[in-house]
């Protein structure tokens, strides 16, 4: 067994019996093939409950600042993590996106970015529309639904994979391929709240 899949074992069973998960729409995610999976981001814990919820395994772009530290440094890779700059385009973190999209494996994205504070879907940064447009992978909306309250049920929606083609096909912006995605993030909150 892998460090990840030891890691994930183990994330699992602290994590379940403390937020009670009710997964949802896990026959949505394809089993095979390039996945793009993008959730909203409202705790520090969003990426390992996608990461133990999700049917399999999933790439985390992490900031950069992580892998300066000594331990995680050596850590995130084996955990499938790989670092992105923040606030700027970083070439090299989309080149390996897109990498690992075309290899049929997962990424995992939160497209706001960073946490929301109150909870509340924010405005999505265009990578994961870039992603979602320069790769065939499928693009899987993922809704969080909290509260992340002890021994209170944690709700992890899987949505349908999101039509890309016509999008491809007149080439749209990695704006408007954003806005896409968060709209179907948002309909899986509003319709599991």
């Amino acid at each position: 067994m892998n460090l990840y899949h030891f890691a994930r074992s183990l994330v699992k069973t602290v994590l379940t019996p403390i937020y009670r998960f009710k997964i949802i729409g896990r026959e949505n995610f394809p089993k095979e093939g390039g996945v793009l999976l993008c959730a909203n981001h409202i705790k520090l814990l969003d990426p390992p409950v996608v990461g133990v919820t999700a049917p399999r395994p999933v790439s985390f772009m992490a900031k950069e600042e992580l892998f300066r530290m000594p331990i995680l440094k050596k850590l995130l890779p084996n955990l499938r993590a790989f670092p992105v700059k923040r606030g700027m385009s970083d070439r090299e973190a989309l080149r390996k996106g897109l990498s690992i999209l075309k290899e049929n494996n997962v990424i995992g994205l939160f497209p706001e970015g960073t946490r929301s504070v109150d909870g509340e879907l924010k405005k999505g940064l265009a990578g994961a529309g870039f992603f979602a447009l320069r790769s065939q992978a499928a693009v899987v909306p993922c809704a969080i639904i909290g509260p992340y309250k002890k021994f209170k049920r944690l709700k992890v929606v899987y949505g349908k994979p999101i039509p890309m083609e016509e999008l491809r096909g007149r080439r749209a912006s990695a704006e408007e391929a954003t806005e896409v995605i968060m709209g179907h993030i948002q309909q899986l909150i509003d319709n599991h709240r």
